[in-house]
């Protein structure tokens, strides 16, 4: 298998960090999505990352399609259990929801004529979407269940890539048991060795 990523995605990351944990070998392809030759193409009519090509050039792309694939080919450390599925998927719905959000900050911000109301109308999204996974952590140590799950997976990834891109948001004050889970997991080696350039954590 080819995992196709940019170094800096905070969707390809959790692909990596699922990989890792699941003990499953991929080749990982670093590409550049502005090349006019980039081999995403090729796989992707979207031309986005991850995308994920199969032994038999089967091609599976967005993150959540992907991690599910991965999940269910090995039966080490099921990240979707099956009784929490619906649960789980909604925790990695709405991270990936504030990433989009963050993401879209991030463009807006190097168009040299930016429009005020679409950066404003984003952050929202992102200050409502911690608020939201915020209450619904509550005092827990895992996200679902008592144990590591694709749900925090998906919200360290966006944490991570909002403390990189969106400083001023300041979740770790804000939120602090969000920020407590955080330093639990970006422990692991799945995430220490998929750190992307200029991150923390």
């Amino acid at each position: 298998m080819k995992l196709f990523i940019t170094p800096n995605s905070p969707y390809a990351r959790k692909v990596r960090v699922v990989l890792t944990e699941k003990r499953i070998d991929c080749e990982l392809v670093e590409v550049v999505l502005s090349a006019p030759d980039c081999p995403v193409n090729e796989f992707n009519p979207l031309g986005k990352v991850p995308t994920l090509v199969l032994d038999d050039g089967t091609a599976l792309y967005d993150s959540s399609v992907i991690n599910d694939y991965l999940d269910k080919k090995t039966p080490v450390a099921h990240l979707i259990p099956q009784a929490k599925r619906i649960e789980v998927k909604r925790w990695e719905a709405l991270a990936d929801g504030v990433c989009d959000a963050a993401v879209a900050i991030m463009l807006e911000g190097r168009r040299e004529a930016q429009d005020a109301s679409v950066i404003e109308r984003q952050q929202l999204k992102v200050d409502r979407g911690l608020a939201q996974l915020s209450k619904d952590l509550g005092e827990s140590k895992f996200c679902v269940g008592n144990a590591l799950s694709l749900a925090d997976i998906a919200l360290c990834c966006t944490l991570a890539y909002v403390g990189m891109r969106l400083p001023q948001t300041d979740w770790r004050n804000s939120y602090p048991n969000l920020a407590s889970l955080f330093d639990q997991v970006t422990q692991r080696p799945s995430f220490t060795g998929s750190l992307p350039p200029g991150y923390s954590a």
